[in-house]
């Protein structure tokens, strides 16, 4: 199997996940400047069951963090799940404000 590649298409404000040459899974964004709205978690059907959307998005969430200045508003019901699967990485989320 080839390796992964992970990048930030921050042109096209999305991650992407290729094998080797082929794209295997995108995730769009909308940054704010404060808060990255992780909106579109998708993998190509040939490729699907492979656990790549995890893997793009275990990334995306890595770089975010590693950035250190944003905050993420999972919108993509897949990424809500992913975070309600890995509740360790819940301080990077955007916070409610009180009322």
């Amino acid at each position: 199997m080839s390796a992964l590649h992970f990048a930030d298409d921050k042109t096209a404000s999305r991650f992407t996940l290729h094998r080797g040459d082929d794209l295997v899974s995108v995730l769009d964004y909308r940054d704010d400047g404060k808060t990255i709205a992780l909106t579109r978690a998708f993998t190509i059907p040939t490729f699907r069951g492979h656990g790549y959307a995890a893997v793009v998005t275990e990334r995306a969430v890595d770089a975010i963090e590693a950035e250190g200045d944003r905050e993420v508003l999972p919108v993509c019901w897949y990424v809500g799940e992913w975070f309600d699967a890995h509740p360790e990485r819940a301080g990077i989320l955007r916070r409610r404000p009180s009322s």
